[in-house]
């Protein structure tokens, strides 16, 4: 059975989630201000990934027979001063999202909830990649410094990402 201590911390991260979608969607905007349309591509497909992954602990919780309670969602930043800073940015909210499903997962296996520690599994694996594709670009970017030519290819790169739905449960 699923504490009511984990039902919390589940909705909370919900929040979370959505927060990330918002703050991904907010450096869409950016980018496509900036005429930066790959890196605006990119960030749409991470912020529709980030929905996902709200439905995913939406509908864990309505399957384990919990109240899902949304909250109000935290206005994003919308002034960004380069490529380098928002994908930094990007970066170091990824890693706040790890802490936050390591504490989940931590709670799982406390409350020795076995189904929710099965569940959060994908989260931990897709934490890593989510880690280390922002790792990745923020290596890209911090290469070329402010060399126009070299955003151009990054942005270009960039705006090759296909959305796409992979081992979705």
């Amino acid at each position: 059975m699923i504490s009511k201590k984990m039902i919390t911390a589940i909705n909370a991260q919900i929040n979370k989630e959505f927060y990330s979608e918002y703050l991904y969607l907010s450096m869409q905007a950016w980018f496509a201000d900036q005429n930066l349309e790959g890196m605006a591509k990119w960030m749409d497909a991470q912020g529709k990934e980030e929905r996902l992954h709200v439905m995913k602990f939406f509908n864990y919780l309505i399957d384990r027979g919990a109240k899902v309670k949304l909250t109000a969602i935290d206005a994003p930043p919308v002034d960004f001063d380069n490529p380098l800073k928002v994908f930094n940015m990007a970066l170091d909210h990824e890693k706040l999202i790890t802490k936050s499903i390591d504490e989940l997962m931590d709670l799982a296996i406390k409350d020795k909830d076995h189904a929710t520690r099965s569940f959060l599994q994908w989260f931990v694996d897709e934490q890593v990649e989510e880690e280390a594709s922002m790792d990745r670009i923020v290596n890209m970017l911090k290469m070329v410094g402010g060399d126009g030519q070299g955003i151009m290819m990054i942005d270009r790169e960039l705006g090759q990402r296909i959305f796409g739905v992979v081992n979705e449960a």
